[in-house]
């Protein structure tokens, strides 16, 4: 089925637009891929606040080289898929390996971080990275553990002082009972 002009013009502008608000994009070869389970990618992809496109080859190669992207030769070929990270590009990426990991009939191809160019094997080892929230947590527990430590340190010699006195003041009422 033929679309009109206008329609691609329309897509070609909702592509630049999604280009330009996502921090990576992921590009996937879906053939074999029934509706149902793109579906279902969708949905893991939504939840990692992202956005997962099937897109036309020669409207995404428009929409790329507007945005001043290099595309190498024969990226743009297949039944592509385009994962959009509209905000953590590591937690998209393990969205995506996961899914293609449990079903062969999803393919990463590659990708785009900025201006950079990800292949396969940069895209896997981008998912393994730890989420911003993961990051944060272990920064805080870097942080938090002098600050505990000092603590820690500060209530041992209080209660050695206190053990001292009480030690003390048994030993003056046992001195006391016995007169």
């Amino acid at each position: 089925m033929a679309i009109s002009r206008a329609k691609k013009e329309e897509l070609v502008a909702q592509y630049t637009e999604l280009i330009s608000n996502s921090n990576a994009i992921f590009l996937t070869e879906y053939t074999g891929l029934d509706v149902k389970a793109i579906n279902a990618l969708r949905g893991d992809v939504y939840e990692a606040n992202g956005t997962f496109h099937v897109t036309k080859n020669t409207l995404l190669l428009r929409a790329l080289e507007a945005s001043d992207y290099s595309i190498p030769d024969g990226f743009l070929e297949g039944q592509l898929a385009t994962g959009f990270a509209l905000e953590e590009a590591p937690t998209l990426a393990k969205t995506l390996v996961g899914f293609a990991k449990k079903n062969d009939n999803l393919t990463i191809k590659g990708g785009y971080m900025g201006d950079v160019f990800l292949t396969t094997e940069e895209i896997e080892a981008l998912a393994k990275l730890p989420s911003l929230d993961q990051l944060r947590s272990q920064l805080l527990g870097l942080l938090n553990a002098p600050a505990q430590n000092i603590a820690g340190v500060v209530a041992s010699g209080v209660r050695q002082v206190v053990n001292v006195i009480d030690a003390y003041a048994k030993k003056e009422e046992d001195a006391v009972e016995a007169a």
